[in-house]
């Protein structure tokens, strides 16, 4: 995805091939222009991805002064969904216990090496996500001069193996989702939950298992400094059938805890 001058730019798989969507805003409304053979099934789906089809009904913010707040005054947030998990597997698989600097650093590698150009008078340097018959062709050498380490790389195989059965028209809801692609090594529920989030645009999973996320809840919601998974959970309950929409109104706005600790060093898995 890039941010232009002129709109922003982002290109997307789809079941008749890639696609490049500018989305331009102006005077109150919304202009979408395609490119690619993918287009026209693209273009369609962009009001989902900017979160037209997100409900909030059954949502009451008013348990706590925090998060009724956030709600009031961050009324522009909308869950959106892609409708394409293969797009958003690859990336939460090269994410895995990782840092973000790492996880991007490899995005761009994977993408330079076996992406294909952006249909259309995209910005100089866009690719396309490579197909999951593309991902399984490359290389351990190519993987490892990416610097993706050999657990996310059998992880990032093992999906591509089955990606045609992963797809929401085939998988189903979020749960039934999440429990096929936890049957799959290297696929645990942090990963399960990022996809079913950016597919479905899921208001209710959380992101169980992420480094940070407890601690952000823990202190937004209870003032603690250190919080466990299980500490994360019991404060959202009130919330269920939307914690995810919680979370996402404490990521865009809610208090932050002070950092005072040690940073998470990025590991350069290509001089390994």
């Amino acid at each position: 995805m890039r941010v232009a001058a002129d709109g922003i730019w982002r290109t997307t798989t789809t079941d008749d091939g890639p696609a490049t969507v500018r989305i331009a805003l102006g005077a109150g409304t919304v202009q979408i222009t395609a490119w690619g053979p993918g287009a026209e099934r693209a273009g369609a789906t962009v009001p989902e991805w900017l979160g037209a089809a997100d409900r909030t009904d059954g949502f009451d913010p008013s348990g706590h002064p925090v998060v009724a707040e956030l709600h009031r005054t961050t009324r522009w947030l909308r869950l959106g969904r892609t409708g394409r998990t293969w797009d958003a597997l690859v990336p939460a698989v090269l994410e895995q216990k990782v840092t973000v600097v790492e996880a991007n650093r490899v995005w761009r590698d994977l993408l330079r090496l076996a992406g294909a150009p952006a249909p259309g008078p995209a910005p100089d340097g866009m690719r396309v996500l490579p197909s999951a018959s593309r991902v399984l062709d490359v290389t351990d050498w190519e993987w490892h001069r990416c610097g993706l380490d050999g657990a996310r790389r059998r992880a990032l195989r093992a999906v591509a193996s089955v990606a045609s059965r992963l797809e929401p028209e085939v998988a189903g809801n979020s749960a039934a989702l999440q429990r096929r692609l936890c049957s799959i090594p290297g696929i645990g529920v942090w990963t399960a939950a990022e996809v079913v989030q950016r597919t479905l645009g899921c208001p209710d999973t959380v992101s169980v298992g992420d480094y940070h996320l407890k601690n952000v809840v823990g202190w937004a919601l209870a003032g603690r400094r250190n919080t466990d998974d299980a500490g994360m959970l019991e404060l959202l309950e009130p919330w269920r059938g939307h914690r995810q929409r919680v979370v996402r109104l404490l990521l865009a706005g809610g208090p932050r805890r002070p950092r005072h600790g040690p940073r998470f060093a990025p590991t350069d898995y290509r001089s390994i």
